[in-house]
């Protein structure tokens, strides 16, 4: 099970203006906590930036992978700033994200494609927000189809069914978890999974954000997620995640696994 560590994001309000102003120690700051608390890659998102976009990816890329050794998770919707954290990002990076609109799903497979990332593929398309599982499903056919078209390996592709907050869809909960399940019998072999965590407590009180990502990551996992875009910071979460690895057999049990 993978962390993608979520801190690093232009709407953080540390964090926003330390990417404005080129002010590196709070990000190296963060940076660092995350991956020591466990996250496996780190998410960099300075959203659409429309202005500047590919020399503030460019920073940021450089910024971060100056202090952590891990892969990053490219966030934008700008093509030009994702091109350019790939061109000075070091090892396989993640694009987030591609989608089933076709226009974006070339672009972001050429990119893919052109420098071996891995990419995820967000199941939502021009036409808006899947109404089930089924519809996800669907997307998620067409962009798989895709990668394959593009050379890009099973292992690297990453479905996500987009995740509504259960504090104004909680219907949507539920299907988030049969299409979990439905993306892993597309192919064989299967594709990997992922989802944006945080998006299911949106809308929440503060105080119980932990309780809801926590249980609802372990239902999951139990559908066959292999990766989470969460709060790498949330101790709760993190110790479920060690705790699923060592239920799974993944990890050898010892009274100290949690350290």
């Amino acid at each position: 099970m993978l962390i993608v560590g979520e801190k690093i994001n232009v709407i953080s309000k540390t964090i926003g203006p330390a990417v404005k102003e080129r002010d590196s120690k709070p990000i190296q700051e963060l940076a660092r906590a995350q991956v020591e608390a466990g996250a496996n890659l780190l998410e960099v998102n300075i959203g659409p930036a429309t202005k500047g976009g590919p020399e503030m990816m460019e920073w940021l890329v450089k910024t971060v992978q100056e202090v952590v050794d891990v892969p990053l998770s490219i966030d934008t919707t700008n093509p030009e700033a994702t091109e350019a954290g790939l061109k000075v990002h070091k090892g396989q990076a993640l694009i987030n994200s591609a989608s089933g609109d076709p226009e974006r799903l070339h672009t972001m497979m050429s990119l893919a494609q052109k420098y071996k990332a891995k990419i995820i593929g967000l199941t939502l398309t021009e036409k808006g927000i899947p109404r089930d599982a089924s519809e996800r499903c669907i997307i998620a056919a067409d962009i798989l189809q895709a990668a394959m078209e593009y050379g890009i390996p099973m292992e690297d592709l990453y479905l996500d069914p987009l995740l509504l907050p259960i504090a104004v869809a909680q219907e949507q909960a539920v299907q988030g978890l049969e299409a979990i399940a439905m993306f892993k019998q597309l192919n064989d072999p299967a594709p990997q999974t992922i989802v944006g965590l945080s998006n299911i407590c949106n809308g929440a009180p503060k105080e119980i954000h932990s309780v809801l990502n926590t249980t609802y990551l372990v239902m999951l996992i139990n559908c066959g997620l292999d990766a989470a875009i969460a709060d790498a910071l949330d101790e709760n979460l993190m110790n479920a995640v060690k705790t699923v690895a060592v239920f799974k057999n993944e990890v050898l049990y010892c009274h100290s696994y949690l350290e």
